[in-house]
């Protein structure tokens, strides 16, 4: 007997009403953005507050001259992926400034931070072996993990024992690898990055870190032997690395799936990426600026605990963050709320991210008005 046709719009219609009803449905808005922090939306000028343009350097005039002469001279995408078409020479020159910028022996690039979090960690670990990750580590990683097939811990956020207690479940025979970020992307705070890498020399575990966030900002020692990150972010350009020792990375080029697989980064965002490491080098005050605004923030509201450019709000419940984020767009701030499955049931929050190029005095009216949300809602800060 034939099954009865079940049409595929109707049953996304009613997956959408179902969001709606929890107030956690996603939507495009057409945005332009513009320099310094500056966005047009429905045609109204407004002042970003959740772009993770830290240093401003997307905008920059060296990184789009940069971009442009390498589309110019190169065209402007990559044709294939890099096993197939070639190497092009920017990538070679990029991964070896990453490597130097790390302090490791090699650096592999990737299309994105996704794709390099879900290559590099099967590549790390398979089946058999024990993944053990801090419970906020970043959807990315979660899904290298589940790649993998090893067996996956979550310990408790930033509690070195609790990784301790599952690393040392660890089989004798098998591998362990221990995931965390530098800088947590939904409340910005820390990774004990020190004690969780004596932690993993004490248990023979591997430790590699998701420094999306921290690059260009936060400076931080870390000792993992192999790190993630992002040129999306700081850098103001668009992919992902990974840098670690040589052999390891010479080995992502046949076993990393996300790489193998995938075209590889236009030329001009390759030049961009090496143009904002340029900046950063030479323009070292741009980080420690886009770190003084989001303390200067915090202090504001009342928050002493701010350590990165990422300062979340709390609102609890997800139309309460809504309403919050609506009022502050009716006075021209962009703060897009973060709901679940992002974050946690009751947690949901305004994710404020500081730029250079923000100003002290829209610093301030912007904290008056965030005061005035969380005191119409009653929610804690």
């Amino acid at each position: 007997m034939a099954k009865e046709f079940v049409d595929i719009d109707a049953i996304s219609a009613v997956r959408l009403a179902m969001l709606d009803e929890r107030g956690i449905r996603r939507t495009l808005v057409p945005t332009e953005r513009l320099a310094d922090g500056r966005v047009l939306r429905g045609g109204e000028p407004m002042i970003s507050f959740c772009d993770n343009d830290y240093l401003g350097l997307s905008s920059h005039p060296r990184v789009i001259e940069a971009a442009i002469e390498a589309t110019r001279k190169y065209g402007t995408g990559a044709g294939a992926a890099r096993l197939v078409t070639g190497d092009n020479p920017l990538n070679e020159k990029l991964e070896a400034r990453l490597a130097l910028m790390k302090g490791l022996p090699a650096a592999r690039v990737f299309g994105s931070g996704y794709l390099a979090n879900a290559g590099a960690i099967p590549a790390l670990a398979g089946a058999g072996d024990l993944i053990v990750m801090d419970e906020l580590c970043h959807a990315s990683m979660h899904a290298g993990a589940r790649l993998s097939g090893a067996r996956i811990q979550t310990f408790d956020h930033n509690n070195v024992a609790s990784a301790l207690h599952f690393l040392q479940q660890r089989d004798a025979t098998s591998h362990a690898l221990l995931l965390t970020e530098t800088v947590f992307s939904m409340d910005g705070d820390l990774a004990p990055l020190e004690q969780l890498a004596e932690t993993a020399g004490q248990t023979g575990a591997w430790m590699m870190t998701d420094d999306a966030h921290g690059l260009g900002v936060v400076n931080q020692t870390n000792p993992a032997p192999i790190q993630m990150g992002t040129l999306s972010k700081a850098a103001g350009a668009y992919g992902g690395y990974v840098a670690g020792p040589k052999s390891f990375v010479e080995l992502l080029a046949s076993r990393a799936r996300t790489f193998v697989y995938a075209t590889g980064l236009p030329p001009g965002v390759l030049a961009a990426a090496l143009a904002a490491l340029d900046i950063m080098d030479t323009e070292p005050g741009l980080g420690a600026t886009a770190l003084a605004n989001a303390r200067l923030f915090g202090s504001l509201i009342g928050r002493s605990d701010v350590a990165s450019a990422i300062v979340p709000v709390r609102y609890g419940e997800a139309d309460a963050a809504m309403r919050a984020s609506a009022t502050l767009a009716e006075q021209g701030f962009l703060v897009i709320a973060i709901r679940p499955p992002t974050v946690p049931e009751g947690t949901a929050r305004l994710r404020f991210t500081f730029s250079a190029r923000h100003t002290e005095s829209d610093i301030r009216r912007l904290a008056a008005l965030v005061l005035k949300t969380l005191a119409d809602t009653g929610a804690a800060k």
